[in-house]
């Protein structure tokens, strides 16, 4: 009998699934996929503050508007603060939700540090605090000024950073949201108001301590980075060190 040569029976393969070609590349590039996603557990006191600050602040800013005198925010507007405090304590879950859910936890202390700043200004309202208190609102302007500053460090910068560099993102944040606060504070209470007299002095008072407050917080946060501390608060900024 002649000498044939054998038959190939070509098999049909069904076409990889999305996770096969996911696993399939991370093992060529070295490296396993979720390797590049950031997840960290949220922090259990920190998330607390920062819901339980969302829920007051909301509900302050609601009794504000219904009853400003009550509050101590008669003709310091309360309506502009009811608008534009939510849209700044809710800024950093939007952009989240946006932009980062699938490849990062949430950045709980960035946004506690911010939804902080309009708490406090509302509740020091409400507690009089701002006429009781001589440097309450210098204190507010320092603090409340390097919160933001921070909070943007943390959500832009990587813990890399060098010093320099931290210092120019916090004073950049820091002088524009100060001189923005005093540009809004002036059209909303101070134009043709009593204060009118005293506004410049006040107000070169405030930018000085909002740039100091940037300053410190840029300091305190790299000195943390270089400690090894903060490292899990801007776990959307991890995948490019991957």
């Amino acid at each position: 009998m002649p000498w044939s040569r054998p038959t190939r029976v070509a098999t049909a393969h069904p076409p990889p699934t999305t996770d096969e070609r996911a696993e399939r590349n991370g093992c060529e590039d070295g490296a396993v996929t979720e390797a590049a996603i950031a997840r960290y557990p949220a922090p259990p006191v920190i998330r607390a503050a920062d819901v339980g600050a969302k829920v007051i602040l909301v509900w302050m800013l609601l009794g504000a508007v219904i009853d400003p005198e009550g509050t101590n925010l008669q003709d310091k507007a309360a309506e502009a603060r009811a608008i534009g405090y939510p849209m700044l304590a809710f800024a950093v879950p939007a952009i989240w939700l946006w932009a980062w859910k699938d490849r990062a936890s949430f950045p709980w202390l960035a946004d506690l540090m911010i939804t902080i700043t309009c708490f406090s200004d509302i509740l020091g309202n409400r507690m009089d605090l701002y006429d009781r208190i001589v440097w309450f609102d210098d204190l507010m302007h320092f603090v409340n000024t390097g919160l933001i500053a921070g909070a943007v460090v943390l959500l832009t910068l990587h813990r890399s950073t060098g010093l320099l560099r931290v210092i120019e993102r916090a004073l950049a944040v820091g002088a524009t949201g100060a001189i923005a606060w005093e540009l809004a504070e002036y059209v909303a209470f101070i134009r043709g108001g009593t204060e009118r007299e005293f506004a410049y002095t006040d107000t070169l008072g405030d930018l000085t301590l909002g740039v100091l407050g940037s300053l410190v917080t840029a300091l305190v946060i790299h000195a943390l980075w270089q400690r090894g501390r903060l490292a899990a608060t801007a776990p959307q900024l991890e995948r490019a060190s991957v």
